[in-house]
């Protein structure tokens, strides 16, 4: 049976949301062509069909996997709910803004949740290792990432840059580690992301 184009967009978009996150909770090395199309709801050959080889399709997921938002507050941005002049709603101050990314970023549920959140923290390594055309799609990722906090900072441009690349920098590092010190030593892996938190943003979310 032919397919329409809008239902192969849909293909193609369901196997780049299924690759981003398997991505991320499996390392670009960790999971296979059968388990993508099948995690997407189609053939194996499908995918094929969508991208000329599993690299293209890396590259796609991985600027897919960087579209993630850290908060609820933080996926305001895609939304008509912002101010024109700071992209932050109008009754939410930087301070408060800032704080809130920060602290979603160094929780629990976002270190237990590796495909669903930030791939500078799960796919670094491997993009690390993976050649110059995805290096380039994850450096185009990093600075998204980098233009989205320095909107919650304040300051001249030179200065809220170099604090973001410190701050952005600083998380993405933790949240490594506490992801592979969990299983092993729980309260040490809570203890990266509580002390990151307290330094980065003191202040409760609750």
């Amino acid at each position: 049976m032919k397919v329409s184009k809008t239902q192969a967009a849909e293909n193609r978009a369901g196997i780049v949301d299924a690759a981003a996150r398997l991505y991320r909770e499996k390392g670009l090395d960790g999971v296979g062509v059968a388990e993508i199309t099948r995690d997407a709801g189609l053939t194996h050959g499908g995918l094929y069909r969508h991208f000329e080889s599993k690299d293209a399709l890396a590259r796609e997921a991985c600027l897919r996997a960087f579209e993630w938002t850290i908060t609820p507050l933080d996926a305001l941005e895609h939304t008509g709910c912002a101010t024109a002049d700071t992209d932050t709603p109008a009754d939410i101050t930087t301070a408060d803004h800032f704080r809130a990314l920060v602290h979603g970023y160094l929780s629990t549920s976002h270190r237990d949740q590796p495909g669903q959140g930030c791939p500078a923290a799960a796919l670094a390594t491997d993009a690390a290792r993976a050649g110059p055309a995805m290096s380039e799609v994850f450096a185009q990722g990093v600075e998204r990432n980098i233009q989205r906090f320095m909107r919650v900072i304040e300051g001249d441009n030179t200065e809220r840059r170099a604090q973001t690349i410190s701050t952005l920098s600083s998380m993405v590092g933790a949240l490594v580690l506490a992801r592979a010190t969990a299983a092993g030593n729980p309260e040490l892996s809570e203890e990266i992301l509580q002390t990151l938190r307290e330094q980065l943003a003191p202040g409760s979310q609750d």
